[in-house]
């Protein structure tokens, strides 16, 4: 008498990595020409959002010597 090596409820576990499915994905639709715009459209705005963002924030990121030393805050005058 042919004898399992596993139990029967985990038999398909050893069947799993063999089982093929015959359903194909459906084929993937192409862009339009207006979501391809759009797409791009939005690509470029963000990139000029970062841009910009990195453009005013230069100044304030820069050591400048000669401003530093004749700032003063209105809290340092003693009002």
């Amino acid at each position: 008498m042919f004898r399992r090596r596993e139990p029967v409820p985990f038999a398909f576990i050893a069947e799993a990595d063999r089982f093929r499915s015959n359903v194909t994905p459906p084929p993937r639709q192409r862009a339009s020409a207006g979501q391809i715009t759009g797409r791009w459209l939005l690509g470029l705005t963000v990139v000029a959002g970062l841009v910009g963002a990195l453009l005013v924030g230069m100044p304030s990121m820069s050591l400048d010597q000669s401003s530093a030393k004749t700032q003063h805050s209105e809290a340092s005058q003693g009002h």
